[in-house]
């Protein structure tokens, strides 16, 4: 069974980056990958589960850039 965790920062207050990341049962990281989208910008809090499920996948390198603490080697392709 996987864990999936999800994190967001946003751009502007009308576009939001979001980290889907997916951890193993002994809490290791499995494989993660980021989305950006734009969203009303009236609760961010509200609107980031909107951005990782229809969200632009990014590149790895742009995904680096945003969310640097998870690793390119995990990255979902």
């Amino acid at each position: 069974m996987m864990e999936k965790i999800i994190k967001y920062m946003a751009l502007s207050s009308e576009v939001l980056a979001v980290a889907v990341l997916n951890y193993k049962d002994e809490g290791d990281l499995f494989d993660w990958a980021c989305y950006i989208d734009s969203v009303k910008g009236i609760n961010h809090d509200n609107e980031y589960q909107q951005v990782a499920r229809t969200g632009s996948k990014q590149s790895e390198r742009i995904a680096q850039v945003l969310f640097p603490n998870y690793g390119i080697t995990k990255y979902r392709r």
